[in-house]
């Protein structure tokens, strides 16, 4: 992947971010006259674990993707539920139509699309879109993020200036991180004293709410449409190993390279 094509791309090509600001709207809309209602659950790991799927997950990727390929007819589509539409094409779309399905199902509303436009692998514009809560974080360049509550839009910026004594940190493993695992990183433990609301808590670091969040097991769907925002909002992101986010797994990010690197050292017993 050439960045410096991907810088280009970004100057090119500003109908990306106008085209997700459009689909936060349409789907918050979408989910208040037509998701409203009950669902049915399934469980993916039928007695091996609990990865629940809805009705509704579908029907949103299913609307996701027909206004991709109405604008965008001759891109790659990633989605969770309905797999791959492959194409040869640079351009591709990641889609998580339900990010925090768990959540979504007891009535939380910190469940979330989560959507990214990816270049040649590279995630260059993400958004996460909260129908619920009536607001949605997205890129609209490199540097530039922004959060619109309410019809009303926000610059993003983490909390640079945080130190590590006094770093607010959220963290959730959803049983993926093994006991023994978790026993030798307890120093670490220790300081996740805040819970982990979903990509909502991504969102908040990007806010300057909070200073750091760590998770395990994500798919390219769960921190693809994040990565770009977070970028955009001078935050670090990486795997537990200091490896690029981009390939899933356990993640990390942090507001300062300072703090994020003490981080990474205490989550080293556990790789």
């Amino acid at each position: 992947m050439c960045l410096m094509m991907s810088k280009n791309k970004f100057k090119k090509n500003k109908e990306f971010p106008v085209f997700l600001e459009n689909l936060a709207k349409d789907l918050t809309k979408y989910y208040n006259n037509k998701l409203k209602k009950p669902f049915k659950i399934n469980n993916k790991l039928k007695g091996k674990g609990y990865d629940p799927v809805t009705t509704a997950d579908r029907a949103f990727e299913k609307f996701i993707r027909s206004r991709i390929e109405r604008k965008f007819p001759s891109h790659e589509i990633i989605g969770e539920e309905f797999g791959y539409k492959k194409s040869k094409s640079d351009y591709s779309w990641i889609i998580d139509p339900i990010d925090g399905t768990r959540s979504f199902v007891i009535g939380n509303p910190t469940w979330s699309n989560l959507i990214s436009l990816n270049y040649k692998d590279n995630p260059i514009f993400g958004l996460a879109n909260f129908p619920k809560l009536n607001k949605f974080y997205y890129n609209s360049s490199f540097t530039k993020a922004y959060v619109v509550e309410n019809g009303k839009k926000r610059m993003l910026k983490v909390n640079k200036r945080v130190n590590f004594k006094n770093a607010k940190v959220a963290g959730a493993f959803h049983g993926w991180l093994s006991l023994n695992k978790q026993k030798k990183i307890n120093k670490f433990l220790k300081l996740m004293q805040f819970p982990c609301a979903d990509a909502l808590s991504y969102a908040h670091l990007c806010e300057g709410k909070i200073d750091a969040v760590v998770q395990c097991q994500n798919k390219i769907w769960d921190i693809h449409p994040l990565i770009p925002i977070i970028k955009a909002s001078k935050g670090i992101s990486s795997t537990w190993d200091n490896k690029s986010a981009t390939l899933g797994g356990s993640v990390l990010i942090s507001a300062n390279k300072k703090i994020h690197k003490k981080f990474l050292n205490l989550l080293k017993p556990a790789l």
